[in-house]
């Protein structure tokens, strides 16, 4: 249980280091334009992928099955991620 919690928290600590990319990226160019809303949004979509990595890896026993989940958890992670900054899809929620 030890190592599971060891885990979670370095996915969450890994999530913040993750946002102050575009943090750092701000300071030097005017490409990146987040607002307070935007590292909100971010930040719970990392905690919330963070959460679900997890509770994957302490339900699901079978390593090929891990591995398959946890790659279609990521891609629609990712997609969202997408969506949600560029549009690729034209969905409500895209961001252009």
């Amino acid at each position: 249980m030890i190592k599971s919690n060891k885990r979670l928290l370095i996915m969450l600590v890994t999530a913040i280091l993750f946002l102050t990319i575009p943090l750092v990226a701000m300071q030097w160019t005017d490409e990146v334009q987040w607002d307070i809303y935007d590292f909100i949004v971010a930040g719970i979509g990392l905690f919330i992928l963070a959460v679900i990595v997890e509770l994957t890896l302490r339900i699901i026993k079978k390593k090929s099955y891990r591995l398959i989940i946890l790659a279609f958890i990521i891609l629609g992670f990712l997609m969202l991620w997408a969506e949600m900054a560029v549009g690729i899809f034209g969905s409500p929620i895209a961001g252009s």
